[in-house]
């Protein structure tokens, strides 16, 4: 199941549970630019061919984000059909209001 979060929820969750994975599903580049302290790449062109490794517990809660909210909704709805249960999309960094790293 997929659950939209807007980023106050999303910090909410991420402050209150560390065992969720929080997965960055843009390009390497953008992620060595910035971002979400505590992300695991994952980039939305390999999540078919590497989920399994970086993700093996298909129970786990997942958070997924991009920089707009374009890649992320993709990537949550491929995670899905892959037999992932439990995911979060928070949409786009690009409007996150907390910190990142740099």
């Amino acid at each position: 199941m997929i659950t939209k979060l807007n980023h106050a929820e999303a910090k909410r969750l991420l402050d209150k549970d560390r065992s969720l994975k929080l997965i960055d599903v843009r390009t390497k580049e953008e992620f060595e630019e910035s971002y979400i302290d505590g992300a695991e790449l994952l980039p939305l062109d390999e999540i078919e061919k590497r989920a399994g490794e970086a993700l093996p517990d298909k129970e786990q809660e997942i958070m997924v984000y991009c920089q707009s909210g374009k890649r992320s909704k993709a990537a949550a709805e491929l995670l899905e059909e892959m037999g992932y249960k439990h995911i979060y999309d928070m949409g786009g960094l690009i409007d996150w209001p907390f910190e990142v790293v740099m």
